[in-house]
């Protein structure tokens, strides 16, 4: 049987894929960050009659990382990780170090520990839970952008590594969905210890500046990656944003650093206007 590892399955995606995949009858270890969430996840899978394994597994702790040398995986998705938000003028370093560690450091030191059998075997999967934030970048949003844009260039590191030991590495990359992530960014600064008075900005008035589709595309996508039924390297969702990322990425070679100064981009305004969680409007 094949098995899984689903980092970050407490919440969010990698809780309904690890789901889902169990469904399919693969092998899952449901890595969470908590132990609180062992009981919770296993609950949720009893109810839909699925069996899977649940591990306390926090990417940035190195006993819990080192458990997994013993489970023989196949397939490693990278999904835990966590969103600092902020302007780069106000952002803590203290909360910067920290999502550097839970979205780059920890996840890279486990994906070294996994790769030790997959090489032995000659075969295997690496599959990162990246963001298109990993490709653009938002206002108020560089610290987990950053680190997004850091697991891309690791990916492509990886994946030209790794080839000759047959083991493949691909990327999902969600764009703006409604599952309280996004929403949750912009609410960490009530935890800054920092001096208020100092800040650029009011983050009490800003919101994510987007509005957010429902996630049922993702798990459909992440789950045909970990599969194999989708083989394409990077899985950008929803699929209608894909010419919008691809025009923003070009538009920076054309950028003129005196573009719009003296006024507010209008993402940054759109952070003010935008009420949080708010869904995009069908049709």
């Amino acid at each position: 049987m094949t098995t899984v590892l689903i980092t970050g399955a407490g919440t969010g995606f990698g809780h309904e894929v690890s789901l889902r995949m169990a469904e399919k009858g693969f092998d899952v270890i449901a890595g969470v960050e908590i132990a609180a969430q062992v009981f919770t996840l296993s609950e949720e899978a009893r109810k839909r009659g699925v069996s899977l394994r649940v591990e306390k597994l926090d990417v940035t702790n190195d006993g819990d990382r080192q458990k997994a040398a013993d489970w023989d995986v196949d397939i490693l998705l990278n999904n835990a990780g966590i969103s600092e938000g902020g302007s780069v003028a106000d952002i803590p370093a203290d909360n910067l170090r920290w999502q550097y560690e839970v979205n780059i450091v920890g996840p890279v030191a486990l994906t070294q520990i996994v790769l030790r059998n997959m090489v032995q075997k000659k075969k295997g999967k690496i599959v990162f839970m990246s963001s298109v934030a990993g490709l653009t970048t938002d206002p108020f949003a560089g610290a987990y952008s950053s680190s997004k844009h850091a697991i891309e260039a690791i990916a492509s590191a990886l994946s030209q590594e790794v080839k000759e030991f047959g083991i493949e590495v691909a990327t999902v990359n969600p764009g703006p969905f409604l599952t309280g992530f996004n929403d949750r960014m912009f609410e960490t600064w009530e935890s800054w210890e920092d001096d208020p008075s100092e800040r650029l900005f009011d983050y009490s008035k800003i919101a994510f500046p987007h509005e957010q589709y429902d996630p049922e595309p993702v798990f459909e996508t992440t789950v045909g990656v970990l599969t194999g039924e989708i083989e394409t390297y990077r899985n950008v969702e929803p699929k209608e944003i894909i010419a919008a990322q691809r025009e923003q990425l070009n538009a920076v070679w054309t950028q003129k650093v005196t573009d719009g100064l003296g006024q507010r981009a209008p993402l940054v305004q759109k952070a003010y206007d935008i009420k949080p969680g708010t869904p995009v409007k069908e049709g």
